[in-house]
Order: structure tokens, then sequence, then C-alpha cells
């Protein structure tokens, strides 16, 4: 069993991420919050098969990873826009120096799985390996007694994010954090909650569509295990199963479409906010479920 690591250890594991975020928010004078999101889209790209980003990024002159640092903020924020060629730059130095087919398309069409992964990133990496660096950057930190500082978080402007939420950095020393298995020993499925996996789906009135239907469209397109579960509108948790030949007073309108996974779910939107199905002359158009108070 792998014994955990002192706060020492650890940065010594992540001292690339350090360097460069130290950079980032000392050398250049970037927000706490953008530096720490720049470095959370570099894991996560890391992670998704560009190799090695952070030894080819601190070895490039600083002008270069100043440069390359405002292309990641693209990259974030193209997650929350349906087009990335409407108010976003292309990212170029990006391209060139990242090995592998890098776009702003490509990341928009995990846009779920990055988002996902980003956030865990965030959390679980950047939380814990920048919190000497943050006390000594963000001006609240300093005028804090040390009582309260020692087990308060530290509060970072621009948390929480729209997207990707609140970040708890604490100043307490680090102890017990193993580094787990593989590179970064998770995926998207690890943290995701069923409404990460759930698409919301909605039929045209006048053309019926049935359980067993959207199970058919989907799995024929995505793969026959990509559905876990088809809720109609009006059903029981227990829909899934349900006999699909019972008489309904009332045409389901819409219905929650619980998929295997949340890359599932970047596949079939392909990086669209809504994308639209034939089946058997009948329209289905399906978004990413957003989870609203009471469920649906």
């Amino acid at each position: 069993m792998s014994s955990p690591l002192s706060t020492e250890q650890l940065h010594v594991f992540h001292a690339q991420e350090r360097a460069i975020f130290s950079k980032l928010v000392m050398n250049f004078s970037r927000p706490p919050f953008e530096s720490l999101l720049v470095i959370a889209t570099w894991l996560w790209l890391e992670d998704f098969g560009f190799e090695n980003i952070f030894s080819i990024i601190l070895a490039l002159p600083d002008p270069l990873l100043a440069a390359l640092s405002y292309e990641a903020v693209s990259c974030f924020r193209c997650l929350d826009s349906s087009d990335p060629r409407n108010g976003f730059y292309k990212i170029p130095l990006t391209k060139k120096y990242l090995k592998g087919n890098m776009s702003l398309q490509l990341i928009q069409q995990n846009r779920y799985s990055a988002t996902i992964g980003i956030k865990n990133f965030l959390n679980t990496v950047c939380s814990r390996i920048f919190s000497d660096i943050l006390q000594r950057v963000l001006p609240s930190s300093s005028s804090t007694s040390f009582g309260t500082r020692f087990r308060q978080p530290l509060s970072i402007p621009g948390f929480p994010h729209p997207i990707f939420g609140s970040i708890n950095v604490m100043i307490d020393e680090v102890r017990g954090f193993f580094i787990p298995h593989g590179l970064w020993g998770w995926n998207a499925n690890c943290i995701a909650t069923e409404s990460d996996r759930t698409l919301f789906l909605t039929f045209s009135r006048g053309f019926p569509v049935s359980h067993i239907e959207v199970i058919e469209l989907f799995t024929k397109e995505f793969g026959e295990d990509c559905v876990e579960g088809v809720y109609m509108q009006q059903d029981n948790p227990n829909a899934y199963n349900a006999n699909v030949n019972s008489s309904r007073q009332q045409q389901s309108l819409y219905a929650r479409l619980l998929l295997d996974s949340v890359a599932t779910v970047d596949r079939i939107l392909n990086g669209t906010h809504k994308k639209s199905f034939l089946m058997y002359g009948k329209h289905i158009w399906a978004r990413k479920y957003e989870k609203r108070g009471k469920p649906t």
C-alpha cells in the first residue's frame, strides 16, 4: 500500500505545475482564479491525451508561456459557448506546441467531460498544491489572524465560478494525500452525478414516441449498453422497464434519458446545445438535462 505524501513531497511531485502557477500569479500578475482554471485546464488536457504539457510549457520563454495561458482561458471559456468561433480567438500557439490535433472545436465536442474533468482537477489537485502561493498573492489572507487563517479556506475572488463552481483551498498542512494509481487515477464517471449523465428529450405533439423507440434510437447509434434508463413524462422511477404497449391517456411530450457516461453525452450532442434525431418519421430533440429545484 502506498504511503501518504507530506506537503513537501506533494510539492515536489507537482513542481512543474507550481513553477508555472507562480509565474502566472507573481510574474505576470494574472488573477488567481483565472490562473487556477488555466492549470486545471492543462491538467485535464494532459489527462485527455496531450502528453507532457507542463514540461513543454515550462521549457518555453516567459512571453510564450504568458501567451499560452491566454489561449487556455479561451479553452475553458468556450465550454459555455454554442459556437467557439463566436467571440473567441483561435489558439495557434496551443496547436503548435501541444502534440496532437488540438482545437477549440475538439474541446467543445467534449464539453461535459471537460467541465467535469477541470472541476475535478481544480478541487483535488489545484486546491492542495497552490495554497502557500495563494497566501502570498491574496491580500485578504495576509490580514487574517493566524488562528482563524489556519482552519478557514482561502476566499478567492472569482469563485464560485458559473461553470466550475467553488474551490476549497485550505491553508492547513496537507496530510494523508495519496497519489492515485495511473496518471491521475480518476475518470469522469467517478464524480459524475446522474444529472451529469442525463439528456432531456422532447417530442412533437401528435407523434407519440415510446420507451422502446427511444432505446432503439440511441443504442443503435451510440452502442447497445449506452442507455441506463428512460423516464417518460408522468412515469414512475421504474419507467425503464414499463410496458410500452400500455394505453396512455395523454402522449408524453418529454423524457429523461439516463446514459452510461458523460462521454456518451458528449458523443450524442457533439458540441451542440441541442441535437435533432428522426425515428420512424418522428422528430426527437435532445439537450443536456439541467436539474432545477424539484426533479421533473
